[in-house]
Formats: structure tokens, sequence, C-alpha cells
């Protein structure tokens, strides 16, 4: 069955061009050229992905998420919009959005975004991730232990997001760098290692029980069971 994505963007221009291009991937794709309209259209079809501009006519595309996300709607929101400071970006993810694309951007990006938020929302079940004293809430995207508040960034939340999405299993960083950094990472780069040992100074430092465990050569694991041998 096919995916039917819902693009709420009140240019016309832009709206054809993401109708268009996404009707040729084989999504079916509605649109809606306001707040208000989004809101209706949500209420009677089962989307499976929307992507959502922040500046609309009528009601704003944050108050959009918000209500969407207060009525229970479960499908990634990727957000687009001409607004991309890091203050608007974290107030989009608080909102409800899933993620944040700025204009311009590549249209292969944007497809890479929304597979991986179609393959991430496939797996989600809860509102709330736990692997022991580590909560998750996919809802607001805050994260704790033993409840004290963690601050993360957007690429630090994605990956820990995945590692408790699969805890217990071994994730390769060419798993991980799909999931968060799209189709266009380089496999040659060090950048999952590197957010890796930013997320285990963040999670793991100062508590007695390590829960991010690395296997030579594979890859990651989240687990609050001590890892044999080779893992580190």
């Amino acid at each position: 069955m096919a995916m039917r994505v819902l693009v709420v963007e009140d240019e016309p221009q832009m709206a054809g061009f993401l109708a268009r291009g996404l009707s040729d991937e084989g999504y079916v794709v509605d649109i809606a050229n306001d707040g208000e309209q989004a809101l209706s259209l949500t209420t009677g079809v089962e989307y499976n992905l929307v992507v959502l501009d922040l500046q609309l006519p009528r009601k704003d595309g944050l108050t959009v998420c918000r209500e969407l996300r207060d009525q229970s709607f479960r499908a990634p929101i990727l957000v687009v919009t001409a607004l991309g400071g890091d203050c608007d970006v974290v107030t989009g993810l608080n909102a409800g959005a899933d993620d944040y694309l700025a204009k311009p951007f590549d249209f292969a990006v944007l497809l890479a975004r929304m597979r991986a938020l179609l393959r991430r929302s496939r797996h989600l079940r809860s509102d709330m991730l736990q692997v022991s004293d580590l909560l998750l809430n996919t809802v607001d995207h805050t994260v704790t232990r033993s409840g004290r508040v963690l601050n993360l960034t957007t690429k630090e939340y994605a990956v820990l997001e995945l590692l408790m999405l699969f805890k217990g299993q071994i994730l390769g960083r060419a798993q991980i760098a799909e999931h968060v950094w799209d189709e266009g990472f380089d496999p040659l780069s060090n950048i999952v290692d590197v957010y890796m040992n930013r997320l285990r100074k963040k999670i793991d430092h100062g508590f007695d029980r390590q829960l991010i465990h690395t296997r030579r050569s594979e890859g990651y694991m989240l687990s609050e069971d001590a890892p044999d041998s080779p893992y580190v």
C-alpha cells in the first residue's frame, strides 16, 4: 500500500513542486493550503507523514503541530520552513515535530529525511522509551537519567532514540549513519564515533552502571546488562 503524505504549504508553486515530486516517488499526496485545512484533513484521513510549513495563513505551523500532538496524532511531522535559526529548530521540535529542514533544500535530502522518519515510525510504539533509569520522551524529546535532565542536541537525540528502539542489539555505524545523517553520509567519516563519545559522556559519566557499549569493528549497543568481554 502506498504511503499517504499531507503537504501543508500555502505557496502554490512549492506545494505543486512537492506534490509532483512525491507522487513520482510513489507517494499518495494531499495538499493543505492553510493550518485550519490541515487540521481538518487529518481528522478524516490516516496519513503516514506530514510535511509542514511553519508560515501559514489562518493558523501557523507551530500551532498546527501542537494541536495535532494534543489530538494524539502519531505520524511523523517534518517541518520545512524559511526560518532556520537554532531557536526555531528547538521551538519546532518542542511543538512535536520529528525533524526540521530549512528552505531552500535539495529534494533528494527531503526524500531521505522522509524515509528515515518513516522507518523510525514503524518501530515506535510508545511515547516513552526506557533502558534502566534512562528515559526518553518521544513526544517532547526530553531525556532524563535518574531524574536528571540531559541536554542533547538534535543529532544526539536521534542517535540515542535509535539505540533505545533497538536496545540490547548491536547497531553498526552504517545503520546509525543512515538513520541520522541520511543517504549522503560519507562511510569513511568518524562522525558516528564522535557522537557516540559525546553521548557516553552525557549519559554514562558519573553513573556506576554504563549503558552504552562498544563492540570493536561491529558497532554500538545500549543495554543495562553487563556485556561480554568483546564489549567496552
